[in-house]
C-alpha cells in the first residue's frame, strides 16, 4: 500500500479521534508496550519433539486437518516462528510446552527434564530479542491415557506428574532469569471423567494435595505461576477436577494467578465480565485468547465481539499492566504460519480499538446518569476510522500493511513450507 496515502488517512483519523479527546499516538504507544505470548504448538499441531514420530494423543485435546508444511524439527519450527514474528507489529513473547525441548534424539521422560533441554531455546530467544513463557505438558503420555494425572488414584502416577511440574517450574524460572523477564508458567491438566462419578471430592482432594506439594517451594529465578481451569473436554464431558471454582480458591490461597481461557466456559459466559470481578482479589491475571465454536475447539482468533469486549474491559478497568495475554489455539486445516499471524494481529487490533475508546468521557456521562449519552458515544466509536490508525501503526512497526502480509505468508508457503515432505 502507498505509504503517503496511509499517512494521509491516518492524519484524518487522528483529527476525528482528537475531537473526542483521544490521542491516537498515545494509544499506539501503549499498544507497542504490550507483549503477546505466541504459542509454539500452532506450528506443529501440538506434536512436540520428544521423539521423531511425536504426535498429539488424548488428554482432552484434538487437532483437525492435515495442511501441508507442518514443522517437523526444532529448526523448522523456529524458522516458521521467526517469519510469523516478522509480520506481527510490536515485540512479543514465545510460549513453550515441555514437549518442545531440545532432547538431541535422546529419550528423556518428563520427570527427568531440566533447563539444559531448553538452553537452545533461551539462546534462540536472545537472538530474536524475545522473552519466553512455559507450560508443563500433562497429556500425550502413557501415564495420562486414563485422562487423570495429578488427581489419579495411583500415588505413583501422581508422583510422576508432581515431579514433572516441579521440574517445569524450575525450567521456567531459569528462562526468566536468563532472559531478565519473569516467565509465566501455566498449569493445565486433562483430569476428569467421561461419565458421572460418585466421589468428586476424592479427586479434588488428591489434586489439592498434589498442587500443595508442587507449589510448596519457589525455585530461584524469575517465575510467575498460573493455574488454568476448564468446563469440560474430550473424555471429561461429565466432570473436570480442576474447575473454575476449584482453581480460583487454590490460586487465591496460594498466591497464584488464575488463567482464564476464552474457550473454557459456557458458550454464553463472558470472560470479559470476569476481569473486573477478579482484579480486587488477584494482583495479576493470565488470559488465553482463543475462539471456541460451540465448545472449546481452539479456533484461530478473529476480530470478534468477544475479543473486543475482553480488551475493552481490560482497558476500562485500567488493568492492562496487570494482565498477561497469551494466544492458545491450534488449527491444522490451513497455513499454520498464517494462523499465528491472523490471531496475533486480530488480538492487537482489538486492543487498539479498546485503547481508542474515550473511557474518561464515558465515565463522566455514566456518573451523570446520562445513559443515552454513553450509548450514543459508544455507537459513534464503531464508525470512526479505526482501520487507518491500525494501518499507520503497522507502518511505524515496519510490518506489512493491509493485505500485504497475506502475500508474504503465501510467498513463504511457496518458498519454504511446500518443500517439506
Amino acid at each position: 500500500m502507498n505509504q503517503t496515502r496511509i499517512e494521509t488517512a491516518y492524519e484524518l483519523a487522528r483529527e476525528q479521534y482528537a475531537e473526542l479527546g483521544i490521542d491516537t499516538d498515545l494509544a499506539s504507544d501503549r499498544l507497542a508496550s504490550v507483549a503477546l505470548s505466541l504459542h509454539c504448538w500452532q506450528g506443529d499441531d501440538v506434536g512436540g519433539f520428544e521423539s521423531p514420530d511425536a504426535a498429539l494423543s488424548g488428554g482432552g485435546l484434538a487437532v483437525t486437518g492435515n495442511y501441508p508444511g507442518k514443522a517437523r524439527t526444532l529448526d523448522e519450527l523456529r524458522h516458521d516462528l521467526a517469519h510469523a514474528f516478522s509480520l506481527i507489529p510490536g515485540s512479543h513473547r514465545l510460549n513453550l510446552h515441555a514437549i518442545y525441548g531440545d532432547f538431541a534424539g535422546q529419550k528423556t521422560d518428563r520427570d527427568a527434564i531440566g533447563p539444559e533441554h531448553f538452553q537452545s531455546w533461551i539462546d534462540w530467544a536472545k537472538e530474536q530479542r524475545i522473552k519466553l513463557d512455559f507450560n508443563a505438558t500433562l497429556f500425550s503420555h502413557p501415564l495420562a491415557e486414563q485422562g487423570l494425572t495429578l488427581s489419579h488414584p495411583d500415588a505413583n502416577i501422581r508422583r510422576f506428574w508432581i515431579e514433572h511440574v516441579k521440574r517445569c517450574r524450575r525450567i521456567g524460572a531459569a528462562m526468566g532469569e536468563a532472559l531478565e523477564s519473569s516467565c509465566v508458567h501455566n498449569l493445565w491438566i486433562p483430569d476428569g471423567t467421561k461419565n458421572d462419578t460418585t466421589d468428586r471430592a476424592a479427586y479434588r482432594q488428591r489434586l489439592w494435595e498434589s498442587l500443595c506439594e508442587i507449589y510448596a517451594d519457589s525455585p530461584s529465578g524469575r517465575l510467575l505461576d498460573s493455574v488454568e481451569s476448564k468446563l469440560f473436554g474430550i473424555g471429561s464431558e461429565s466432570f473436570v477436577v480442576g474447575s473454575h471454582e476449584f482453581y480460583l480458591g487454590f490460586a487465591q490461597k496460594h498466591g497464584l494467578m488464575p488463567c482464564l481461557d476464552m474457550g473454557h466456559y459456557h458458550p454464553t459466559e463472558s470472560v470479559a465480565e470476569k476481569i473486573s470481578a477478579l482484579m480486587p482479589v488477584f494482583e495479576q491475571l493470565l488470559i488465553h485468547v482463543s475462539r471456541g465454536v460451540r465448545w472449546d475447539s481452539d479456533h484461530v482468533v478473529h476480530f470478534t465481539d468477544d475479543v473486543r469486549a475482553l480488551m475493552l474491559e481490560i482497558t476500562r478497568a485500567q488493568a492492562l499492566e496487570r494482565v498477561h495475554l497469551a494466544l492458545d489455539y491450534f488449527d491444522a486445516s490451513l497455513n499454520r504460519v498464517g494462523a499465528w499471524v491472523i490471531g496475533a494481529r486480530a488480538t492487537l487490533k482489538a486492543l487498539l480499538f479498546a485503547l481508542l475508546e474515550p473511557a474518561e468521557t464515558l465515565r463522566k456521562l455514566e456518573a451523570a446518569n446520562d445513559g443515552f449519552g454513553c450509548m450514543a458515544l459508544t455507537e459513534r466509536m464503531k464508525s470512526l476510522p479505526f482501520g487507518a490508525v491500525w494501518d499507520w501503526y503497522c507502518v511505524k512497526a515496519g510490518v506489512p500493511v493491509g493485505a500485504e502480509w497475506i502475500a508474504a505468508v503465501h510467498a513463504y508457503e511457496n518458498e519454504v513450507l511446500n518443500k517439506r515432505n
